[in-house]
C-alpha cells in the first residue's frame, strides 16, 4: 500500500475527451476550425449588451436556484418551473443525472458511436456503460438498446440528433422503445442539436416527457444559441427527478453572466431563428455539394456532417489540416465537420472532392 495519496483506480480506465483542435497556420491561407460544434456567428447584440451589464455585478454570487432562468424556460417550454434543473452545459447536467440515478456498477445504456462524454461521465460515477452499436445507416438501434436493458440498468441515453452522425430517431420508433423500457429506468433524450432539425418524423420530446414520467429531456444553450463559452444547459423532468438533479448540481455553478445571457437569448427568439435557418441552409448546401461528388453521407439534422471513412479517417483529417482546416476525427470510425463560415464550407467541399478523386 502506498504511503502517498493515490487517485481512484477507475481513472486508469477513464476515456480521454478529445476536444476539437484549432488549425495550425498554413502560409497564405486563412485557417478555419470546424472541429468543434460551435456556432460561427458572434453573440447577438442584445445578448452581448446583457452580458456587459451583468459583468458589472460579477463581484456577487449568481442565483444558486437559477430562478429567473428556470422561470423563463418554464414559459418558453410550457412546463412547470419545478420540472427544470440547470447546470454548466448539458454535459454537466448529464453528470448530475448519472450521479442522482446510479450507484456503483449500475448500468447506463447508450448508442455507440455517440457523444463521447457519455462513457466518461458514466465511468466517473463508477457505473457501467453498456454501448450498443449503431445500425448500418448510422442510427440508434433502439430495439437492440431495449434488449440490452437488465435489472441493473438505471439510465438509457438517446442522443437525437446523434453526435457525431447527425441522424435522428423517429417519433414512432421512440414511442415503441418507451413501451419496452421498464418504468423504473430513466430515458434521457439528449437534444443538444434539436434546433437544427427539420425532419417531420422526429419526436416531440416535450410531448413524450409529459406522457412518460420516466423521460428526461436534456438541452443546451451552447449550439444554436451560441453560448458555448458561458456553459449553460438544462434538463426537464418530472419531480422527483428534477429535484434530485438540482440537489446534485454544483452550488452557484451556472454563473451570473451565463444565466442572464440565457434568459436574454430566449427573449431574442426571432433573431436566433434567422441564424439557425441560415446554418441549416448552409448545411443543406454542403450536403448537396458532397452528394454531387458521389459521397453517400448519413442525412444530418444537426449543425455538422459525418464522413463514415473507417480506416481512412486519419488520412482525411490530415489532408484537411494541411489545408488549414481542422475537422474532428473519431479513431477509425469517421470524421465530423461542423457547419461554419461559408468560406470554411467551400474549403471542405474542395478538399472532399480532391480526396475522393484520389481514392476512387
Amino acid at each position: 500500500m502506498s504511503d502517498a495519496p493515490e487517485p481512484r483506480p477507475l481513472l486508469d480506465d477513464l476515456p480521454a475527451y478529445k476536444p476539437g483542435l484549432p488549425p495550425a497556420p498554413v502560409p497564405g491561407m486563412t485557417a478555419y476550425k470546424i472541429s468543434s460544434n460551435e456556432n460561427p456567428y458572434p453573440p447577438l447584440p442584445s445578448v452581448l449588451d446583457t452580458v456587459r451589464s451583468a459583468a458589472e455585478r460579477m463581484n456577487r454570487y449568481p442565483d444558486a436556484s437559477n430562478g429567473a432562468l428556470r422561470q423563463a424556460l418554464s414559459r418558453f417550454l410550457d412546463v412547470p418551473e419545478d420540472w427544470i434543473a440547470c447546470g454548466t452545459g448539458s454535459v454537466a447536467v448529464l453528470g448530475q443525472i448519472i450521479t442522482a440515478m446510479c450507484d456503483p456498477d449500475d448500468e447506463v445504456v447508450f448508442a455507440w458511436r455517440s457523444f463521447e462524454a457519455y462513457p466518461i461521465v458514466v465511468t466517473l460515477a463508477a457505473a457501467k456503460g453498456v454501448p450498443v452499436p449503431l445500425t448500418a445507416d448510422h442510427r440508434h438501434d433502439l430495439s437492440a438498446m431495449a434488449a440490452a436493458i437488465t435489472p441493473r440498468t438505471k439510465v438509457v441515453l438517446v442522443c437525437t440528433p446523434n453526435n457525431p452522425t447527425g441522424t435522428v430517431v423517429t417519433d414512432a420508433e421512440l414511442r415503441m422503445f418507451l413501451d419496452r423500457v421498464p418504468r423504473r429506468v430513466l430515458v434521457v433524450i439528449d437534444e443538444a442539436y434539436v434546433e437544427f432539425g427539420a425532419d417531420p418524423t422526429a419526436p416531440d420530446a416535450m410531448e413524450l416527457l409529459r406522457e412518460h414520467p420516466n423521460v428526461c429531456v436534456l438541452r443546451t444553450f451552447s449550439k444554436a444559441y451560441g453560448l458555448a463559452g458561458l456553459r449553460v444547459g438544462y434538463a426537464v423532468a418530472h419531480p422527483p427527478i428534477a429535484v434530485a438533479l438540482r440537489m446534485t448540481a454544483t452550488p452557484f455553478g451556472v454563473n451570473l453572466l451565463a444565466q442572464e445571457a440565457a434568459v436574454s437569448s430566449l427573449e431574442a427568439g426571432d433573431e436566433l431563428d434567422v441564424r439557425v435557418k441560415d446554418l441549416v441552409a448552409e448545411r443543406d448546401r454542403v450536403e448537396a455539394a458532397l452528394a454531387e461528388q458521389g459521397w453517400r453521407l448519413p442525412p444530418s439534422q444537426a449543425n455538422f456532417v459525418w464522413f463514415p471513412l473507417g480506416a481512412d479517417t486519419p488520412d482525411f483529417a490530415r489532408v484537411c489540416e494541411e489545408q488549414a482546416l481542422t475537422v474532428r476525427p473519431y479513431d477509425h470510425d469517421g470524421v465530423r465537420a461542423t457547419i461554419g463560415e461559408p468560406e470554411a464550407s467551400d474549403r471542405l467541399i474542395e478538399i472532399a472532392a480532391t480526396w475522393r478523386a484520389a481514392h476512387s
